[in-house]
């Protein structure tokens, strides 16, 4: 059986026959960082609504506009994450992030030592299951070490979740 593109909306819009469909998801990157120039451009790519929210009004991203506080746009199609695991605000932000109807939260680290989330949160006071929301590490394990690798990593989880696949080559 012979198959033509046009029989297969994805397949048309691999070719470019059609846009690529919006994924009703946003996309918010915590802190403006390389990692999350990257996420958001990739991301919005991938048919997210990309949000940057950054607290501090002197970062930005050129190209982003960045938010200063949480706002309605952390809905059940957001997902949430933090680009620095350094910043010290990381504990107040992700305290109120947990307390929003956002869908997914993760804090970029690595696997190998507690993300300093942890201490920050329960210092705040949060309890230990509301702490176990947050994702650390995030995306899949592609060995990823720069920022474009970590955003396609990240971004790749995602889909993944979005798509209720496990990710990696298990098809």
């Amino acid at each position: 059986m012979t198959h033509t593109h046009e029989e297969d909306p994805a397949c048309e819009v691999a070719h470019g026959g059609a846009p690529a469909e919006g994924t009703g998801r946003t996309l918010v990157a915590v802190f403006a960082s390389p990692v999350a120039d990257c996420l958001l451009r990739f991301g919005a790519e991938l048919g997210f609504r990309p949000i940057l929210l950054e607290p501090d009004p002197g970062r930005h991203l050129a190209g982003f506009t960045a938010v200063t506080g949480l706002g309605d746009y952390l809905d059940a199609t957001a997902d949430v994450v933090l680009t620095d695991h350094h910043r010290e605000e990381i504990g107040p932000i992700l305290r109120d992030l947990l307390k929003t109807p956002a869908r997914w939260i993760g804090i970029m680290g690595s696997p190998r030592h507690t993300g300093p989330h942890v201490r920050a949160l329960t210092d705040l006071g949060v309890p230990a299951e509301e702490i176990a929301r947050v994702h650390r590490p995030i995306g899949l394990n592609i060995g990823s070490q720069t920022p474009p690798e970590i955003a396609v990593a990240t971004l790749a989880g995602l889909i993944a979740d979005r798509n209720a696949r496990p990710g990696g080559f298990t098809f």
